[in-house]
């Protein structure tokens, strides 16, 4: 049996930020011969893969003890219970605890949801790296108090909880003192940042915080943010802060004020554009992405006409295209559904239009000096989040060059010697 604590993770950057607290305090525990697997729910498909990667690894290593957890496993605790392959299946708020890693039984022990969603931030561990990632993930939210009708995260997170000022910039730093050169802050509802803790700050204020704080700090990025909630000092600081990345995905959803209000989203259409046009207006430099929804129920073809039509609209050059699929207990799993092959076709028509968004945007770099943070597989990321190929460099390095041209989604560079 490999002593190795094996963490595989699904959806979105918490998720990631919370594996590498799984994987160490797995270890700490003494534990060996495990395969963690951190579970997404956002979509029916992330359950799917999560449940055909389980059964895959049991094949590859049949002596290994597989673990389920993340908010797949909170939510359907029973149906990942019921897997042959699975040992254990651990609730979303326990995998962060150091206790239910020691002494570690063979069994099923999932919270109720009730516990979950009372629970506060426990202090977690300092993290000094995110495993087989050059950028730092730091988890500065949790949870969310809004009640999207597709959305079944806040049934597997609980309400929204925030980690202090001073929790962040500790681990902030000590990513820092160990190489990063880029850290994300992450959360299930970034904005919401701070509506939990004394005084009710906003997420402006931490970003200011940790750039002061941190002069060595290359750059800091936003993961995603919901444009409704952003605050005037976070605006600013995207035109103050030369070192915050510029480039923000937003949860933007549809661009129907109808399907808004059936999703029960807090932003009409006008104000995603205004939204997008003002960061533009502070930021020019700036790139944007966003989620999108294809077939979200009751959308016509006129709504989608009014989704795709956001794409130029608002300016965005990375898409995240989910196809609606109902999900349990939510509301939009109740509402008219839209028949499966318009979902598909309006699918397929968001990412060929994202597709030919991100081709206009690499081909207005031409020229351009950027400043790349390279990654694995020869690849690496501008400030703005432009795909590169970096072949030559390790990972972790920041190098810069000149965009040239652009092949198969990523720009050449012709780097500085």
């Amino acid at each position: 049996m490999t002593e190795k604590v094996e963490v595989v993770t699904f959806g979105c950057r918490l998720n990631l930020a919370e594996s590498q607290t799984v994987r160490e305090l797995a270890a700490q525990g003494g534990e060996s011969g495990l395969v963690v697997v951190n579970t997404c729910a956002v979509t029916a498909e992330a359950t799917r893969q999560a449940r055909q990667a389980i059964r895959r690894m049991k094949r590859e290593r049949p002596e290994a003890r597989i673990v389920v957890t993340g908010c797949a496993a909170q939510i359907e605790p029973e149906m990942f219970a019921d897997m042959p392959e699975v040992a254990h299946v651990m609730g979303n708020a326990e995998k962060t605890r150091a206790l239910s890693w020691s002494h570690f039984p063979n069994r099923v022990n999932v919270a109720p949801l009730s516990d979950a969603a009372r629970r506060a931030n426990e202090p977690a561990p300092v993290l000094t790296a995110i495993e087989g990632h050059t950028r730092a993930f730091l988890a500065v939210q949790n949870g969310c108090d809004h009640d999207c009708t597709f959305c079944v995260i806040p049934a597997g997170r609980g309400r929204s909880r925030s980690v202090t000022p001073q929790a962040a910039l500790e681990q902030a730093r000590k990513f820092v003192e160990t190489g990063h050169k880029e850290i994300v802050l992450t959360g299930v509802d970034l904005t919401y940042w701070g509506s939990d803790l004394p005084g009710a700050p906003k997420l402006g204020k931490l970003v200011r915080l940790l750039l002061r704080e941190l002069p060595d700090l290359p750059r800091l990025r936003l993961s995603s943010i919901d444009c409704i909630e952003a605050d005037a000092d976070l605006l600013a600081a995207f035109a103050e802060e030369e070192r915050l990345a510029p480039y923000l995905h937003l949860s933007l959803q549809s661009g129907d004020d109808l399907i808004l209000k059936r999703m029960k989203r807090r932003h009409s259409r006008a104000e995603s554009v205004a939204f997008c046009a003002e960061l533009r207006r502070l930021r020019p430099d700036i790139a944007l992405g966003a989620d999108l929804i294809a077939g979200f129920p009751t959308e016509d073809e006129d709504a989608a006409a009014r989704s795709l039509a956001l794409i130029e609209d608002c300016g965005l050059s990375f898409l995240h295209v989910f196809p609606f699929s109902p999900r349990p207990g939510t509301p939009a799993a109740r509402m008219p559904p839209v028949a499966p092959a318009a979902i598909k076709a309006r699918a397929a028509r968001l990412r060929e239009a994202g597709e030919q968004a991100l081709a206009r945007h690499l081909a207005a770099q031409a020229g351009r000096s950027l400043r790349i943070l390279t990654e694995r597989g020869f690849m690496g990321r501008a400030e703005d989040f432009t795909p590169v190929r970096t072949a030559g460099f390790a990972p972790g390095q920041l190098v810069s060059g000149v965009a040239k041209g652009f092949s198969g989604g990523a720009l050449e560079v012709t780097f500085f010697s």
